[in-house]
């Protein structure tokens, strides 16, 4: 039987379960992401050959998938544990680009499409065609979600304009095509914009117009926090510890 709440419940330790990280390039998002322990990352373009870290390479969506039947096969013989802890996928925009067949399959596979003999579905009249590259990517991440306790994005950022409140304003936005960033931004516990000052890496959750930035748990929620920092010789300290909590 349905018993309703009577009280208030008392917030807990909420890390996120699908992070986004975003920054210019060289801002140290692949470092960070290589501090993290028990994080295996699916690399889309050679970007840690001189990092020590967990790290498989994947070139097509035949590789996707390759390595998430793999991550099954695991989980089901150690009794549903997850073999790691974090899954990151280092880029966004490399994805978007590999999903490209898989979105003209996906779109081959409806009455419209069915004749279709192109290669790229965003040159599809009206921009029709975003919506099958949408949803290509999302499958693909969707893939690994369930394959972790928390799953990471690593994406460029871009600059674009929009209007706010009658005036244009300039928007830090992750550097995806058409609406899919903001669908991911949507269904993303947490967004957070990486850059370097002075000998700090600090990853922002400030939220508001203009940016990307944004956080669900109360820890992160409106924050600035310093995740590395390195000394005059170049070593680096590490704090993840500060984003994911200890529960």
């Amino acid at each position: 039987m349905l018993v309703l709440p009577k009280e208030k419940s008392v917030p807990k330790v909420n890390n996120p379960k699908f992070l986004i990280l975003a920054g210019r390039p060289k801002a140290g998002k692949s470092t960070l992401m290589t501090a993290l322990e028990d994080n295996l990352i699916i690399d889309l373009e050679d970007g840690y050959q001189a990092l020590s870290a967990l790290v498989v390479q994947a070139r097509s969506i035949n590789d996707f998938a390759e390595i998430a039947n793999a991550l099954k096969a695991e989980i089901n013989n150690n009794e549903g544990k997850f073999p790691y802890k974090y899954i990151t996928i280092d880029n966004a925009t490399r994805l978007e680009e590999m999903c490209l067949p898989y979105a003209v399959q996906l779109y081959r596979q409806t009455p419209m499409g069915k004749n279709y003999q192109g290669t790229d579905v965003r040159t599809l009249p009206n921009g029709s065609g975003y919506m099958y590259l949408r949803q290509a990517v999302r499958k693909v991440i969707d893939m690994f979600r369930g394959l972790c306790e928390t799953f990471i994005l690593i994406t460029h950022t871009k600059d674009r304009q929009i209007n706010f409140e009658g005036t244009e304003v300039n928007e830090i936005a992750i550097d995806l095509a058409g609406k899919l960033g903001d669908i991911l931004c949507g269904e993303a516990d947490a967004i957070g914009y990486v850059y370097r000052k002075k000998n700090e890496t600090i990853i922002s959750f400030e939220g508001g117009e203009g940016t990307v930035r944004e956080a669900r748990a109360n820890h992160l929620r409106g924050k600035k926090i310093v995740v590395a920092e390195s000394d005059e010789d170049n070593n680096i300290t590490f704090h993840m510890d500060r984003i994911f909590l200890e529960q």
